[in-house]
């Protein structure tokens, strides 16, 4: 019977963790980009970010008062030389 190696197991896999890469192309098979992990990991990390931020200036614009006019009573000062 034969022996479980481990290190057989590791390179038998080890394409798995390289990450990925999706290319774009035109229909005349030109390519047009190319999107790797860190772009999409940019991409959620606006987004999140985004998220916070709307849902941050949402709750600001609620609890604000919100400021009434109040017209001076007094004329203004005219300085005519």
């Amino acid at each position: 019977m034969d022996k479980f190696d481990p290190a057989k197991l590791r390179t038998k896999f080890d394409g798995t963790s390289e990450g990925w890469l999706v290319h774009v192309y035109s229909g005349d098979r030109r390519l047009l980009c190319v999107l790797e992990p860190s772009h999409a990991w940019m991409f959620l990390l606006g987004c999140g970010l985004g998220i916070l931020l709307a849902l941050g200036w949402f709750n600001l614009a609620k609890h604000s008062p919100s400021p009434t006019y109040t017209p001076s009573t007094t004329p203004p000062v005219m300085l005519i030389d």
